[in-house]
């Protein structure tokens, strides 16, 4: 009988990737924090796991390694955030305590799902060597 990672890992695997493109995402706006006119932007994270974890293709094919995945790069659930804060008068969005502590939660939330994925593993090779 075949072990099936898919069924042992469930949606963690995909969950991780889109917590560090969220890291990246919310990195980005606090290194922007002082850019005159950039719009902080935000993840929103069941839809950038829905389509992380959807199987179904769009029907186009990547014929070329230069042309993009279109299927990825629609949207990801990347979209403008709205601003807790007045303009500051530059027209700059982002809130830095708010990103800094929106980076925090989503690293726990990474670290809960590697505790997570590191346990399923334990628990594998546990019961492949009979450990």
């Amino acid at each position: 009988m075949a072990i099936s990672f898919e069924k042992a890992f469930g949606i963690h695997p995909q969950g991780l990737q889109v917590r560090a493109q969220r890291a990246e995402l919310i990195a980005s706006n606090i290194a922007n924090a002082d850019t005159p006119g950039y719009k902080a932007k935000g993840m929103d994270f069941q839809a950038a796991l829905a389509q992380a974890s959807s199987k179904q293709q769009t029907g186009m094919t990547r014929t070329n390694e230069k042309h993009f995945d279109v299927r990825m790069e629609l949207n990801n659930g990347v979209g403008f955030r709205t601003p807790n804060q007045p303009d500051t008068g530059d027209g700059n969005t982002v809130d830095v305590q708010v990103e800094r502590n929106l980076y925090l939660e989503n690293s726990m939330e990474y670290q809960a799902s590697l505790q997570f994925l590191d346990s399923k593993i334990k628990g594998l090779k546990k019961a492949i060597t009979g450990g």
